[in-house]
């Protein structure tokens, strides 16, 4: 199934990676007009209108002895896509994992197990609040979309280029979390370093 998902992404076969892009963008953006019930069954019925006829002239022409009877979708039909016992308990075990990680990460975030890591946590909510009022959650899925089918084929066409720039970010990055480090290291040895109060202190507040 993975397989599949990758090579739909960077459009090794084009014909079919055409037709799923398509689908999805126009599916999406028809949700802006109508509701979700609405483009489902619209889109089934468009479907139907293209397979349905497609059958009836190849039975028709078997009945005619022009053909040799053979379903035109056959080859769909003889698609495996059920999913295994092992299959199942393996995407049951892998929804479980990454669910129980993405609560761990943002509760270590919001409870500032790390402030670097929560410093960037504020900054990117803060950042999605201004992409909030801008755009709506279904613009920004059609926006994912466009950029997961746009993105792989990019990165295979200018690898050396992006690879280049992503390592002088990752410098930048490392950079500036090792400067948040120094800062809280300092913060936290000048505060653990302060003298307490003697037993002199003590008697003159007395």
């Amino acid at each position: 199934m993975a397989s599949k998902v990758v090579d739909l992404l960077y459009w090794r076969d084009v014909l079919k990676t055409g037709v799923v892009f398509t689908g999805l963008v126009v599916g999406l953006a028809s949700l802006f007009q109508l509701t979700v019930i609405t483009v489902v069954s619209n889109l089934f019925l468009t479907t139907m209108t293209i397979t349905l006829p497609v059958c009836l002239l190849y039975k028709t022409l078997h009945l005619v002895h022009l053909s040799a009877g053979e379903h035109p979708f056959q080859s769909y039909l003889d698609e495996d896509n059920s999913l295994t016992d092992e299959d199942t308990v393996r995407a049951a075990e892998d929804i479980v994992l990454l669910s129980a990680t993405a609560f761990a990460t943002i509760k270590r975030l919001v409870f500032v197990e790390s402030l670097v890591d929560s410093v960037k946590f504020v900054m990117l909510m803060y950042l999605l609040t201004y992409v909030g009022v801008q755009a709506n959650g279904l613009t920004l899925v059609i926006v994912g979309v466009i950029c997961a089918f746009s993105l792989p084929l990019f990165y295979r066409l200018h690898q050396g280029r992006i690879n280049k720039i992503m390592n002088a970010v990752t410098s930048l990055q490392k950079k500036i979390t090792d400067l948040f480090q120094i800062v809280h290291d300092a913060v936290q040895s000048s505060s653990s370093s302060a003298p307490a109060p003697g037993p002199k202190s003590k008697l003159k507040n007395k």
